[in-house]
């Protein structure tokens, strides 16, 4: 939290008069600056790396070249879903509904948390359950690749395998739910922009973020 204006990095060092920390049930750890309440994860073990965002970010894109540059596995929760319903994800909404496909989503994610050296490509609305990234982040490291609706639109306005896009104004879709899920969103751990990037330098970046959590702990980001 930022008051009266930015600071240099000694101002807030001279600034600290007491200090106090508490460890919380939640993992959370509270720092007391001055006055600040500051809020921090607590370090965690993280095993594996999970991409978050919207559908169209590149996602499942990215996943793969990253799961190949660490060695590790890729998995997008999307097709483990399809596995275990035995039917496309266009079919369950259809036919279940989105309250099915969500439990499944839920099943899926709770049973990766059990796993190692993997690289999950989530859904676009997989932690808009609070239980879903409480779980994520009990393991991996969260990075959400974002990008703007206009952009979203023009990578997904030919495809047919979303549900939640056939609508009559795709776009004003995305805007709507970009907006009801921005602060669902920005609660990953790092945020990476993908619009006007290479798809190897969203890569690599999200490669840094991920050697730098298991070098010292995460810190939240956004690039």
């Amino acid at each position: 939290m930022m008051v009266g204006g930015p600071r240099t990095e000694q101002e807030k060092i001279s600034d600290v008069t007491a200090l106090s920390i508490e460890f919380t049930k939640s993992g959370v750890r509270r720092v007391r600056l001055s006055g600040t309440l500051l809020c921090m994860p607590a370090a965690r073990a993280i095993h594996n790396l999970a991409l978050v965002g919207f559908m169209g970010c590149g996602k499942s894109t990215v996943g793969r070249q990253v799961a190949i540059d660490l060695g590790f596995q890729f998995v997008d929760t999307d097709t483990l879903i399809e596995e275990r319903a035995g039917i496309p994800i266009p079919e369950i909404f259809e036919t279940e509904g989105e309250a099915a496909f969500r439990r499944l989503e839920c099943e899926v994610l709770a049973e990766l948390a059990g796993r190692q050296e993997l690289v999950i490509a989530t859904g676009g609305g997989a932690i808009v359950n609070p239980d879903n990234l409480a779980s994520l982040k009990s393991h991996a490291l969260v990075v959400c690749l974002w990008a703007n609706a206009e952009a979203i639109h023009e990578r997904t306005r030919h495809q047919t395998h979303r549900p939640l896009l056939q609508t009559e104004d795709p776009l004003g879709t995305i805007q709507r739910m970009l907006e009801e899920r921005a602060p669902v969103y920005k609660q990953a751990d790092v945020m990476v922009n993908t619009e006007l990037r290479p798809q190897r330098e969203v890569v690599a970046q999200v490669r840094h973020q991920f050697d730098e959590s298991k070098g010292g702990g995460t810190a939240s980001s956004a690039s």
